[in-house]
This record gives structure tokens, C-alpha cells and sequence, in this order.
């Protein structure tokens, strides 16, 4: 009566603990790890670099403005036409230029081009980091789960046991079966503890793998996830289905995954860089505008107190020993390595994609498989009961039905979120 009440009372501790903490769905999860996870912060600040290098980039086809200010003395003389002429005095001094690109055949484009295209590949790989981080999300959620479902089953692997032990008991004192019986249900029971125990600290494990995925660093986990009500006898019936073959999963992977889209906006980016290394064989055009205001001690001075200028420019550089042509030819070769890279992934996409639906329909087969087989388990354990307490069977043949039911179940929902673990890879690499 003693051991009952004190098991009530931790049992309404336990429950009162985790009503103190918030209970996540996957959804919630996901949410949590897009907003937390600091590799998700990298990558948008990363992206976030590469918008203001675009917008840097831009601001080349805007005006130049400069002021400069000056303040000092100054001294002049042996002016030609006034042999002796000599001056020093104060000079207060302000120049405002403009100055705006005209056209430079495709130098400031192509920079500006490649820098768009840059902050695309950017933005995909940042998409791709999201669709990475879903994925992991998903299945350290299911690896939650399946601990919890295998807790279960140690669970009732343990009252099963127990039970024998307690049956045991009684057909020794009735004369019907041997100590031996006895002996052997205690060695099972405090095995099925063991089970039980090593289950616990794989649901530990299993919360700390969570917390890392979605950047959670307290110490202790301030969620516990809902448990999901498994109903085993006919699992396969439910399990959500994934409707395309494997010809129309590759297409649809060669369209959508974002790390393919990253890659072609670097190979753009690289067509925009030769671009701009072809322009160096060609001039520069520019407007500019200046004008100056300087105030001088000496009221008689021979210097102009304005000046201004509006010019049309042109820059051109005829020869620079080989580095345009080599700037170019680099630039070349940059472009072939991204190409290269580009369909590089395409294989490694087909090959993560193959193996993803094989994995897939594999999972899926084992669960109608391990479905079958809990099904002829049970029916084998209920004929060992029966046999074993008409006195038809040994204690040995009940255990190995016990043990071979238990499998079964576990052997089953590991099969299940298995499968489903399968499913969040496959949606990973055709990028939905």
C-alpha cells in the first residue's frame, strides 16, 4: 500500500513537470529551428552581404560627388611677366566634383550582372540550407518518437515478465511446475529492466540530438514533444503514400532543388565576369563637372578666386604586359569549372535521388513485412500461454514467443518512423 501511494505521488510529479513545460509539434519544431538554429543565421547573413555587394555595385552608374577643403599658406613668385613679383599669404580653399559614367562597353554592367547573380546563388543556397535544416528537423523528431513508441514496448515487456514471474510463483507452490521456472522469470525481469533502462537514455539522447538541430542551449529541454498513438495492428494502412515514380522524381529534382539553382546563378555570374574582363580592351566615358572657391588674404592677388570645369573624358589603357588577355582567359576558366560543377551535382542529385526512392519503398516494404510478422507473432505467443499452462511446453518456449513478439513490436515501429524518416529524405533531395 506504502510502495502504491509513493508510486502515485512521483507519478503526479512527473505529470505536473511536464504541464510546466510547452508541448511541440513538428510544426512548432520547425518553427523553432528556422528562428534559432545559428547555421540558418550564417547563411542569411551571408545572403545579406551579398544584397548590399549588389546594391554597392549599383551605385557605379550613379554620380560621384567629392568635396575637398583646404586651409594653409601658400607662396608664389618668378611669375614670368612679373619678374618680381613675390606673394605668401593665407589661402581658404573648397572644390565640389562630379563626376558620372557615360558608358564603359559593358565593365560596370558586367560587374554589376555578376553581382545579381551572385546574390541569386546566395539566396539559393540559403533556401537549400532551410530545406537541410527541415529535413534534420524531421527526422531527430522522429527519432524522438520512435524512442518514446520503444518505451512502450520495454514497458510491456517488463509487466510481461512480471507477470511470469508472478504465474511462475504460483504453479511452484501448486506442485505444477519446478523452481527452475522461477529462477529463469527473475533472469528475464531484470533483463526487461535493463531493456527499459537503455530505452530511457536513448529518449535522453534522442532530445539532445533535438535540441541541437533546432538551437535550443539550456541545459535543461523546456518542451517535450506530443507522443503519437500508434495503433499497430494496422499501421500500413496509414502510412502517408509518395505518389511519384523515380523517372518523375529526377525531373522534378533537376527543376527544383535550390542547390542546383545556386550553381546556375554562379555560372551566370561567371558569363557576366568575362564580360567585364573583355571590357578592359575598351575605353571609359565619363562626364565631369568641377568647381573651386578659394579666399586669400591678400585682396590684390593674381589668383583666380573661382574656377570651374565641365569635361567630357575618356580613359583608356592600350597596353598593361599581357593581363587583360590573361584576365580573361581566367575568367574563361572559371566559367568551364561552374559548368563542370553544375552538371557535377546533376549526378550527385540522380544518385541521392535513386538512392532516396529505393530507400523509400524498401522502408515501406519492411513495414507491411513487420506488420505480417507481429500478427503471427502474437497468434505464436497466445498458443505458448496456452500450452505452457496446460503443462504442454517448457518455460523455454514461452520465453522464446514472448521474445520473438517483443522483437516484433519493436522491429515494427522502428520499420514505421523508418519509413517516415525515409519520406522527409525523399522530399529533402527533389527539393519540395
Amino acid at each position: 500500500m506504502k510502495f502504491t501511494v509513493i508510486k502515485a505521488i512521483l507519478l503526479l510529479f512527473i505529470v505536473a513537470s511536464l504541464q510546466a513545460k510547452e508541448v511541440y509539434n513538428l510544426d512548432q519544431l520547425i518553427k523553432q529551428a528556422l528562428e534559432k538554429s545559428p547555421d540558418l543565421q550564417i547563411k542569411m547573413k551571408e545572403y545579406e552581404a551579398s544584397r548590399k555587394r549588389t546594391d554597392k555595385m549599383f551605385g557605379y552608374y550613379l554620380p560621384k560627388v567629392d568635396i575637398h577643403a583646404a586651409a594653409g599658406e601658400i607662396s608664389s613668385g618668378d611669375i614670368p611677366i612679373f619678374p618680381n613679383y613675390k606673394q605668401q599669404e593665407t589661402l581658404l580653399m573648397g572644390t565640389v566634383s562630379l563626376k558620372q559614367l557615360i558608358y564603359d562597353f559593358g565593365k560596370t554592367g558586367g560587374s554589376f550582372e555578376s553581382s545579381k547573380y551572385m546574390q541569386e546563388s546566395y539566396s539559393m543556397n540559403n533556401l537549400q540550407s532551410i530545406s537541410d535544416k527541415i529535413r534534420e528537423v524531421k527526422s531527430a523528431y522522429y527519432d524522438v518518437l520512435r524512442a518514446m513508441a520503444l518505451m512502450n514496448v520495454a514497458q510491456e515487456n517488463l509487466k510481461l515478465n512480471e507477470s511470469q514471474l508472478y504465474r511462475a510463483k504460483k504453479y511452484y507452490a501448486a506442485g505444477i511446475r519446478t523452481k527452475i521456472d522461477i529462477s529463469d522469470a527473475k533472469v528475464n525481469v531484470i533483463q526487461a529492466q535493463i531493456d527499459l533502462k537503455k530505452v530511457h537514455y536513448k529518449r535522453k539522447l534522442a532530445y539532445g540530438n533535438l535540441d541541437k538541430v533546432i538551437g535550443i542551449t539550456d541545459i535543461e529541454t523546456p518542451y517535450v514533444i506530443q507522443e503519437q498513438k500508434l495503433n499497430l495492428d494496422d499501421i500500413f494502412a496509414t502510412l502517408t503514400p509518395y505518389d511519384m515514380d523515380l523517372k518523375d522524381s529526377v525531373a522534378y529534382a533537376y527543376e527544383h532543388r535550390y542547390s542546383i539553382k545556386q550553381l546556375s546563378s554562379t555560372l551566370k555570374a561567371s558569363s557576366q565576369n568575362i564580360r567585364t574582363a573583355q571590357s578592359e580592351y575598351f575605353p571609359s566615358l565619363y562626364a565631369s563637372v568641377n568647381y573651386t572657391r578659394q579666399e586669400l588674404s591678400d585682396p590684390k592677388t593674381i589668383l583666380p578666386q573661382t574656377q570651374w570645369q565641365a569635361l567630357v573624358n575618356l580613359d583608356w589603357n592600350l597596353y598593361q604586359g599581357g593581363s587583360s588577355s590573361a584576365n580573361i582567359e581566367e575568367k574563361r576558366i572559371q566559367e568551364q569549372i561552374s559548368e563542370a560543377k553544375l552538371e557535377f551535382l546533376k549526378l550527385q542529385i540522380k544518385k541521392d535521388v535513386t538512392e532516396a526512392y529505393l530507400n523509400l519503398n524498401e522502408s515501406k516494404d519492411r513495414v507491411e513485412l513487420s506488420e505480417a510478422l507481429l500478427r503471427a507473432s502474437i497468434e505464436k505467443f497466445n498458443q505458448a500461454q496456452k500450452r505452457y499452462a496446460n503443462g504442454l511446453s517448457d518455460y523455454i518456449e514461452l520465453q522464446q514467443a514472448r521474445q520473438s513478439y517483443i522483437d516484433a513490436k519493436s522491429s515494427l515501429v522502428i520499420d514505421y518512423y523508418n519509413y517516415y524518416d525515409a519520406l522527409a529524405r525523399m522530399y529533402n533531395v527533389i527539393g519540395m
